[in-house]
C-alpha cells in the first residue's frame, strides 16, 4: 500500500481523452454519454486548450425551468450548444501531481474525475475508477 505516495498523475490518467467543442449540441453530448461510461468530457477550442468541462449534471441544468416560462420541446433543448451549460473554469490538475493529492481533492470535492492539462491542454483525464486501479496496484506491489 505504501507503493501509492510513489504514483502520479501520469501514472494511472487516461490519455488523449475525448473532448468535444462548445458548439457541440446537448444531444450529441448525451449520446456520448450513453456510449460510454463517462460522467464529464473536457470542452476544448481548436488548439485543445481546456474552456471547461460538461457533466451529466450540466445536462440536466439544461432541463430547469422557471414556473412563469413555457416549457419548450425535448428536441429544442437537446440541439442547443454546450457552450450554454459547461462548467467553466473547472479544477484541474497536472500530470506531476501525486495521486495522494488528487485523491484528497476528490474526497473533498466529492467529484468523479479532473482534466489534466499541461500549458493548458488537455493531455489527459483522472478519474476515481484510475484512482481505485493504483490503489488495487499498490497493494499488489507488496
Amino acid at each position: 500500500m505504501y507503493e501509492f505516495v510513489n504514483y502520479q498523475v501520469k501514472d494511472y490518467m487516461t490519455r488523449s481523452p475525448c473532448t468535444i467543442s462548445p458548439d457541440t449540441e446537448l444531444r450529441e453530448l448525451e449520446a456520448l454519454f450513453s456510449r460510454h461510461d463517462f460522467n464529464g468530457v473536457p470542452v476544448v477550442d481548436q488548439d485543445n486548450t481546456l474552456l471547461g468541462v460538461a457533466t451529466k449534471f450540466d445536462l440536466l441544468k439544461a432541463f430547469t425551468f422557471q414556473p412563469t416560462a413555457m416549457i419548450p420541446p425535448y428536441e429544442a433543448i437537446m440541439s442547443r450548444k454546450v457552450a450554454d451549460y459547461m462548467t467553466r473554469e473547472p479544477v484541474t490538475t497536472y500530470p506531476d501531481r501525486p495521486l495522494t493529492r488528487v485523491l484528497q481533492r476528490m474526497v473533498e470535492m466529492r467529484t468523479k474525475s479532473f482534466p489534466v492539462v499541461e500549458n493548458d491542454q488537455v493531455v489527459g483525464v483522472i478519474a476515481r475508477e484510475d484512482i481505485l486501479r493504483a490503489l488495487e496496484d499498490a497493494t499488489r506491489a507488496n
